[in-house]
């Protein structure tokens, strides 16, 4: 399990929180247990756009994202399916750009439900936004919340899989 030991070197994670409007993304860097906040912010699209050019643009704004930060590792959260399909439908298919991206990348892929990133980041399940991104400030030692929201999403996501992947990684190589 290269890169999630003692003493080892640097684990670069980015984070995804998709979006067709606005995608979040931050990329934190993990060493001996001690988090690092690299770079965020989010991609952006315009609203009179067409779907498909749409995603054109965050698909190659992540992929010059990857080609710059270079992770080892990628984290993005689960679709949460609300009351209006459509937003789904959209959210949807900007997630699986970012999962194409992620994966010609060839990088290890953690999806976590938004319950999942509340519970690792602040311990509770029912974290509220400001909750949330007072605590990524704090674990990540910064003066101020990350702004955007997306982009602080994103960073939370990240924060999750540094928490979880390791043990993500020890289920999948013994199957």
């Amino acid at each position: 399990m290269p890169g999630f030991g003692r003493n080892v070197a640097v684990v670069r994670i980015i984070g995804i929180d998709p979006g067709t409007a606005i995608m979040g993304w931050g990329v934190i860097d993990e060493q001996n247990s001690t988090l690092t906040l690299v770079a965020c912010g989010a991609l952006t699209t315009p609203s009179g756009m067409a779907q498909h050019d749409r995603l054109v643009l965050l698909y190659d704004g992540l992929t010059r994202l990857l080609a710059e930060y270079r992770p080892g590792s990628a984290a993005i959260e689960e679709l949460f399916f609300g009351k209006n399909v459509n937003t789904a439908l959209t959210v949807g298919q900007a997630r699986g750009v970012a999962l194409l991206a992620l994966a010609q990348a060839g990088l290890f892929i953690g999806e976590y439900k938004p319950l999942a990133v509340k519970q690792a980041v602040a311990g509770y399940g029912g974290a509220d936004k400001k909750q949330m991104q007072d605590m990524v400030r704090m674990t990540l030692r910064l003066p101020a919340v990350i702004k955007p929201d997306d982009a602080a999403d994103a960073v939370a996501i990240a924060i999750c899989h540094a928490y979880t992947a390791p043990m993500l990684r020890r289920i999948a190589e013994s199957r």
